[in-house]
């Protein structure tokens, strides 16, 4: 596990981490050292990884999306624009993610992907797409083409998902404060709430 006293873990692919994602350095504002780093994590990894596959049918698909539109409008973000395809594979984008987070450009990067994902509805699956977010935060293309591919890179993001397992994680997003971990896009009022030692509500997963 990571050795800073908390993260959060997010994957490119999640609209529900794109929710959180917009939310997190506000909710935990004043509490930055509680939430040092942001970790990218392949979701399709972890326990009980989300990879939004198995709908069981239109209107279940069609009821998830109205409700992340719901939401985005609640916390007054852009109008959620869907990818197509979704789901998509954001294998290439969070390789990028770990690079960017080898450079210091984590949060940056990961914005700007998110918001092209589910603001532009662009898919991250098309390189093209994943340079617009990576040139939004002054990362070179060409830079981050070699280092999307090299064997270290893959490997950070192995470990990372991993070492996020077996600190807890079972999906994205969640946030880890100390050795507890909050899930879901609504808990970060929990973490919040536990940083500053109040009751909480509910401690996800």
């Amino acid at each position: 596990m990571s050795s800073a006293p908390g993260a959060f873990y997010f994957d490119l692919a999640s609209p529900l981490a794109y929710l959180a994602a917009e939310r997190v350095l506000h909710e935990l504002a004043g509490s930055a050292a509680a939430v040092a780093e942001w970790q990218p994590v392949l979701a399709r990894e972890l326990p009980r990884g989300e990879t939004f596959a198995a709908f069981r049918c239109e209107q279940e698909r069609e009821i998830f999306r109205a409700e992340i539109a719901r939401r985005a409008a609640e916390l007054e973000l852009q109008p959620v624009r869907w990818p197509e395809p979704f789901p998509f594979d954001s294998s290439l984008a969070m390789r990028v993610a770990t690079y960017a987070k080898s450079i210091g450009r984590t949060v940056p990067f990961a914005q700007a992907a998110f918001r092209q994902a589910f603001a532009g509805g662009r898919s991250l699956a098309d390189p093209n797409f994943v340079l617009i977010a990576a040139a939004a935060c002054e990362m070179h293309p060409a830079a981050v083409l070699r280092g999307a591919e090299l064997r270290s890179v893959r490997e950070q993001l192995a470990a990372s998902t991993a070492a996020a397992a077996a600190a807890g994680v079972v999906d994205v997003p969640a946030v880890r404060i100390g050795e507890r971990v909050f899930h879901g896009e609504h808990a970060l009022s929990d973490a919040a709430a536990a940083l500053r030692g109040e009751p909480i509500g509910g401690r996800g997963p």
